[in-house]
Order: structure tokens, then C-alpha cells, then sequence
């Protein structure tokens, strides 16, 4: 009777496990990535495997809303699969002709009051991106997000490499956040971020020898909020968290508000067994759809800039006139006119202004503060994006002159309210024919394919800092060799790279040093990636640098059909190959202390003659022609803050 009764109980136990504890697993095309569903007692979870290694321990998902809680007592009500192919062209960022294979899995269930909920899974072969569907219950046709519980819990040795999200209304004035925070590289899992609100996207984690995991996410637009990562708890959970109430100057919801059906965001996760699938992943684009359609093609390329080493008192038509006359004999397609243009040029004058840049065959991009009520910069012109009516104004104005786009700066943080002001901006600025750059801003998740005007954002410590403080000089190199692992990765970057004077002035005299090499600089234009490239030369490089530096600045593309990682670690070096037509551009760069000595594999040049830029031990700028084994080994050689660069068809 006792052994009948062990067993009964035995059997009982297992048939609550079994209905207590549903699972639904997807994999990858090339199966090497899995996915797993869990709801045990009524909570929903996940976890990730790579290569049959775990990249996420079990993690909660669900939502918590006005209408209903869909964290606990779930039910599981059924599944669809679909298998997903699909082949789009984009030509502002890493890859220009992308094919996205994958399989998705769309999760259903119900609470205890009947309300559904879809949890929607996609999985490429290094990819993993997951969003909430909502739906109309009764005369319910709205709903409030108040609360995502989705949660990134990483195995207990991950280090990170992540960034602090900034306390709303600190910093130059009450511009943050903004994004423009310093990485910690290899820190401890669930250190406390510098700010105590946790971490921006996106957010690299290591998992010791079994590989990487990016996360991040993407397709937000003006029916959701921005999040990111809360602070990260002692067992190594981090969980989506909502934009801090006092952003945007304390003015609108930190939740999010959707009509229903509505879908939230997707939250997207990049595993790999080492860093080339981070490096080149596409998922920010795959999941997204164009908003709408481009009003005219619009057209990329490079540009000159005055402020960055001239500043403010630059601003005047004499010294805007230099600059364009620098871009034209560039042969750049642009000049980007920045802050107090209204005011030190005039708003009568502008027209002569851009018509002389125009007769010299440059075309031109003009600087806007976005401010209304959240920021106290005074750089103009202000108060001319913020307004429906005025904005509109201004950009056919603006379409009348023939401007080709905007750069507008000083954002007030990521909720629904500022999501919906960029929108705003970029749908009107495609109405008037402009490209649309974004400084002082979030980080862009999925734009480049959601908005055909959409160009790229800073949300990085951007050039700006170089001329501000010699610390960001000192450590170069170092942020050099994170971005194209971290921000670069998931969308374009609007740095303003190449400031080929080694005085960060305007008369290359005094002011902050530079401490990287001239071919390290030169090497950041391939290094990272945005379609218009604002560059930092200056007309004294025209004849203070050697020819041929200038011959390559002259060349340099800004559109890339293909990006290969060849070889790095966030925070000490990287080499990365982008092609354009049918030029390849190899670049490689050196954050440690010690020369680097690399053997690297590149097949797309194997047998070719190459042009090869390097630093002697002198840190002087080389030239010379080589050429690549018929095996397509080449041996790189790169000094402390220095570099290596490549460019062969």
C-alpha cells in the first residue's frame, strides 16, 4: 500500500509539472541557435542557446497594463510558425542589398480575465527579436503599458561592456540624456551603472569563452517609448526599463500608449560564438517596414564643417564660404552650415550664402535646435521644429532654397512624447525633400529603414568632446575600438571623425592634443559608418598633410555595399573591411600599448595589388603598394594609436 501511494503521488507531481510547466521551442535556420518558451505557474519566460551553450538563463517576459496584468497566471492557448525570406535594398548603412531568412513563432496566450497576448519570436541564424501583441477587449480599443517585465538574464560569468543612462537635466544646459556617456569595458556582471538608472542600448555582454551576446532593440516609433536596461541585479537579470518621469523636462508619460491591436517594439538579441555576428548583424532593419515612402532619391555623401574646429565664432559668411570652397575642392557633396547661422549670418543673407555654395557645385545642410521646453541651450535657430505650423513653415523655406537637410540637435530624453516629435520631423522634412541628421538624441532603432530621410544620429561621445577635453583625446583609440562592437553596430553614427590637425584648434597651435596617429584618423572614416560624413578636416590640411592623405580623403565613400569584421576586442583593436563598388577598404586600428602584429585572412583581395597606409616607427604617415597572397594572408603591423589601412579591388 505504501509503494502505491509513493506512486500515485509520483504520477501526480509529474502531471502538475507537465501542465504547470508548457514549453515551445524555435530555432534558427541552420538550427545552431534555439529559443525556448517556458510557462511554468502561469509566468511566461525564455532562454537562449547557441552551439548547445547557454547565452540567456531562463528571463521573464510579459506586460503589465491598464486594462490587464500579463506576467502571471497565463494560459497557454497555441502557437503559429512561419517561415520568413525576404530580400530588401538599404543604402544608408552597413550592407546594401540584405536577404533576411528566418523563423518565427508567434506564442499565444490568455490571463485569468480572458485577455490575450501574442508574444511573437523571430530567429535568423544569429539573431533572436521578440515583440508583445495587444488586442481589443470589449470597447477597450486603447490600452497603457505601465509596466514590461521583459527581462536578459546572463550566466553568471558574462562581463559587459555597457554605457549609463544619464540622469534626465544634468549636463551642458538640461541637455541629457542624450547618449553620449563613457563605456566601461569587461565589468563585472550587475555592477551598478554610474547613475543608478541603469544602462543605454545597445549593450554588449560576454560570455566568456562560449561567445557574445548584443542586445538591444528596434522599431520604435511614435506609438511607443524608448527604453533601455535597468541596473542589472546580483544574479545577472537586467530587465526593459521605462524613460525616467523628470525627461523631457517632466513633461509627458514615461509609459507608453498604444491603440489596439498594437504591437510593442521589438527587443532584439545578437549570439554568436564570437564577435563577426554582432559586428555585421542586420536584425535593427529585418523586422521593420518603411513608415513611408521617400518623396525624391536622396542623395549621400561627404562633408565639410567648420565648427568643429572653428566653434562658434565660425558661424559668419567669410569662414562659411572657406569651408565651402574646402568642399568643393574635396569634391564633397556637402557643407554643413551648424548653430548661430541665424544669427551670425542672418536669416536675409542665407540665401546669397547658399547660392554660392550651390554655384560651386556643393549642396548644403543647415543646423536647427530642436528645443521647445526641454533644454536651455541657446544656440539657434530654436524653436522652429518643435511647432507643427512653424516647422512646416520653415522647411519650405528651407526646400525653396534648395537645402538638401537638417541637423537637429538637444533632444529631451526617449518618451512617447519625444518618439513622436522625431517622427514629426523626419515625415515633414521628407514632404520638403530633406534629409534629416539628429545630434543630442536617442539612439536611431531601425530609422534607416523606417524613414527613407533618416541619415543618422550622434548618441555617441562624439568629435565634439575631442576639442573639449584632452581626457577623450587620451582615450581615442579606446572608444575608437568599441564603437563598431557596440552603437556603430546597430545603426549609423553621426561622430564627425577625421580631425587631421594635431592641435584641436583652429590655428592647429594650441588647445587639446591629439594623440592618435594621422592614418589612425584617415582610418575612422571607414571605421565607422553613417551615409553623410560630416568630417573635421580643415582648408590647412590642404597643404600642412602629405598629398596622398589628402588624395584618400578625397576618394573615400560613404555608402558601403558590404561590412565584414575581419578581427578585434571591444576596447583594443579592430579591422574591419567595407566595400563600395568594387573597392574594398580595410581598416585596422590599435588601442593597446604594445605594436599589434596580426596575420589576417582577407579572400575578397587574395592575389591583388593593394595600397597599404601605415605609421613607421615614427609615427609618420606611409604609402606604399603591396599585394596580397594568392592564400589572401596579409600581415598587419600597427603601433599604439596607430593604424593599418587597405584599399585594393
Amino acid at each position: 500500500m505504501k509503494n502505491y501511494i509513493i506512486l500515485f503521488m509520483a504520477t501526480w507531481l509529474f502531471s502538475i509539472a507537465g501542465i504547470n510547466a508548457e514549453k515551445v521551442k524555435i530555432s534558427g535556420p541552420d538550427e545552431r541557435l534555439e529559443l525556448t518558451v517556458i510557462l511554468e505557474s502561469g509566468k511566461l519566460s525564455y532562454s537562449v542557446l547557441y552551439d548547445g551553450k547557454q547565452m540567456l538563463e531562463n528571463s521573464p517576459l510579459g506586460l503589465v497594463t491598464d486594462l490587464g496584468d500579463f506576467t502571471h497566471d497565463l494560459t497557454y492557448t497555441g502557437k503559429k510558425e512561419t517561415a520568413i525570406d525576404e530580400k530588401y535594398s538599404l543604402a544608408t548603412t552597413k550592407r546594401s542589398n540584405i536577404h533576411y531568412v528566418a523563423n518565427e513563432l508567434v506564442c499565444s496566450y490568455q490571463n485569468k480575465s480572458g485577455q490575450k497576448m501574442d508574444v511573437t519570436f523571430r530567429l535568423s541564424n544569429n539573431d533572436v527579436a521578440f515583440n508583445y501583441t495587444l488586442y481589443p477587449e470589449g470597447d477597450n480599443i486603447c490600452c497603457i503599458i505601465e509596466k514590461e517585465i521583459t527581462g536578459f538574464d546572463f550566466p553568471s560569468k558574462a562581463t559587459t561592456f555597457i554605457t549609463p543612462q544619464a540622469t534626465p537635466g544634468i549636463g551642458w544646459k538640461k541637455t541629457k540624456p542624450s547618449y553620449e556617456e563613457e563605456y566601461v569595458a569587461d565589468d563585472k556582471l550587475g555592477a551598478p551603472s554610474q547613475y543608478g538608472l541603469g544602462f543605454t542600448f545597445p549593450s554588449l555582454f560576454h560570455i566568456g569563452d562560449d561567445g557574445w551576446v548584443l542586445v538591444s532593440e528596434t522599431g520604435v516609433n511614435s506609438s511607443y517609448c524608448a527604453s533601455h536596461l535597468s541596473e542589472g541585479n546580483a544574479r545577472g537579470l537586467y530587465s526593459i526599463a521605462f524613460p525616467h518621469p523628470d525627461e523631457n523636462n517632466g513633461f509627458g508619460s514615461a509609459n507608453a500608449a498604444m491603440a489596439l491591436p498594437g504591437s510593442t517594439p521589438w527587443r532584439t538579441i545578437t549570439v554568436g560564438s564570437d564577435l563577426k555576428p554582432v559586428v555585421e548583424t542586420t536584425v535593427p532593419f529585418d523586422v521593420v517596414k518603411p513608415q513611408y515612402e521617400a518623396s525624391q532619391k536622396y542623395k549621400y555623401g561627404r562633408a565639410t564643417w567648420s565648427w568643429i574646429l572653428w566653434q562658434d565664432n565660425s558661424m559668419n559668411y567669410d569662414d562659411q564660404v572657406a569651408f565651402i570652397d574646402l568642399a568643393a575642392t574635396m569634391g564633397y557633396e556637402y557643407i554643413l552650415i551648424d548653430a548661430l547661422w541665424d544669427t551670425q549670418v542672418g536669416y536675409e543673407r542665407m540665401p546669397e550664402l547658399i547660392g554660392y555654395s550651390q554655384s560651386k557645385g556643393v549642396d548644403v545642410f543647415l543646423w536647427y535646435n530642436s528645443n521647445g521646453h526641454w533644454n536651455n541651450a541657446p544656440q539657434g535657430p530654436h524653436h522652429k521644429m518643435n511647432n507643427s505650423i512653424i516647422r512646416k513653415k520653415e522647411m519650405a523655406w528651407l526646400k525653396s532654397l534648395g537645402v538638401k537637410g537638417l541637423k537637429v540637435d538637444f533632444f529631451g530624453g526617449d518618451k512617447q512624447e519625444t518618439m513622436r516629435l522625431y517622427e514629426d520631423i523626419l515625415s515633414d522634412a521628407n514632404d520638403a525633400g530633406l534629409m534629416i541628421i539628429f545630434h543630442g538624441c536617442t539612439l536611431p532603432r531601425g530609422w534607416e529603414r523606417m524613414y527613407p530621410n533618416f541619415v543618422g544620429s550622434e548618441a555617441v561621445l562624439a568629435s565634439e568632446n575631442l576639442v573639449f577635453q584632452q581626457h577623450f583625446n587620451d582615450k581615442e583609440a579606446y572608444n575608437a575600438c568599441l564603437h563598431p562592437f557596440i552603437r556603430n553596430t546597430v545603426g549609423s553614427m553621426d561622430f564627425g571623425p577625421v580631425l587631421l590637425n594635431e592641435n584641436r584648434n583652429r590655428n592647429n597651435d594650441g588647445g587639446k592634443k591629439r594623440i592618435v596617429t594621422d592614418i589612425f584618423e584617415l582610418a575612422t572614416a571607414v571605421l565607422f559608418q553613417t551615409p553623410v560624413q560630416n568630417f573635421g578636416i580643415a582648408p590647412n590640411n590642404l597643404t600642412d598633410k602629405p598629398a596622398f592623405e589628402i588624395d584618400f580623403m578625397k576618394n573615400i565613400p560613404t555608402t558601403w555595399d558590404e561590412t565584414v569584421f575581419i578581427d578585434g576586442y571591444p576596447g583594443k583593436y579592430c579591422v574591419l573591411a567595407r566595400k563600395s563598388g568594387d573597392t574594398w577598404y580595410v581598416a585596422g586600428v590599435n588601442a593597446t600599448n604594445e605594436v599589434l602584429n596580426l596575420k589576417v585572412e582577407l579572400p575578397m583581395l587574395a592575389g591583388k595589388n593593394i595600397s597599404f597606409y601605415y605609421d613607421d616607427k615614427n609615427e609618420k604617415a606611409r604609402l606604399v603598394e603591396k599585394k596580397i597572397s594568392d592564400k589572401g594572408q596579409f600581415k598587419l603591423s600597427i603601433i599604439p594609436n596607430g593604424a593599418n589601412i587597405i584599399v585594393g579591388k
